[in-house]
């Protein structure tokens, strides 16, 4: 048996780079400052509930794959490092992991990683400036390019978490991986992605009815459960 722990991920400023300003700047404008900072509040909350978690497995033999990494070895940690010295709280629990006996693997493809970062950038300057037509393909482009991320991190955990070893794989709540990982492996989701996606909706959307109730399930302590046995 293979398992995989799946954490289904809503990026901090820290992870996001020089791409925070611009994503953050929007996230004003959709939401209003007051609901944003708020959300920004329950994502810092949300990663305490996941360090918690974490930090009562048995870390040793832990395979980690983890969102935007494209090397594993010394040039991998020294990612992680440098995104935990910035204040990640997804980095700063990866290298708690490491430290405990957990190994870092390649997790994604550089060239196809260059081409979201040049996308995000492009679509944030541009997003006021362009008509609908425009806008249109860019979201056409972009659902493309997350396809074939996750295509390409769904066959690199299919190839290398081997029979009788435990993983865990940080990534972004609206990735699809579920579907293209092997029939044999488990999936423990440590949040319900559905749910997760549901939460950054109604941020979104303003949706005063569906956020309280998700925001608390954001903030609930994690109760894993086996992805493989939903409806």
């Amino acid at each position: 048996m293979r398992t995989l722990i799946y954490v289904p991920m809503i990026h901090s400023d820290a992870d996001l780079g020089s791409t925070a300003l611009p994503l953050n700047r929007k996230g004003i404008e959709v939401c209003g400052k007051a609901r944003w900072l708020r959300h920004q509040e329950i994502v810092a909350g949300y990663w305490e509930t996941v360090r918690s978690h974490l930090d009562k497995i048995d870390a040793h033999g832990l395979a980690i794959y983890q969102d935007g990494l494209m090397a594993d070895g010394l040039l991998g940690r020294r990612i992680i490092e440098e995104g935990a010295k910035r204040g990640s709280p997804n980095h700063q629990i990866v290298l708690d992991l490491i430290i405990r006996g957990a190994t870092i693997r390649k997790t994604e493809d550089i060239e196809l990683l260059k081409k979201e970062f040049d996308r995000i950038l492009q679509l944030a300057a541009k997003e006021t400036e362009v008509d609908e037509k425009i806008r249109l393909q860019c979201r056409i482009e972009a659902r493309q390019l997350l396809a074939e991320r996750d295509r390409f991190i769904a066959d690199t955990i299919n190839q290398t978490l081997q029979e009788g070893e435990k993983g865990v794989l940080f990534i972004g709540a609206f990735h699809n991986i579920i579907e293209e990982l092997d029939d044999d492996m488990e999936i423990i989701e440590l949040k319900k992605q559905r749910a997760v996606r549901a939460y950054f909706k109604a941020v979104l959307t303003g949706n005063e009815q569906a956020f309280e109730p998700l925001a608390s399930y954001m903030l609930s302590d994690c109760q894993p459960q086996s992805e493989r046995f939903f409806p």
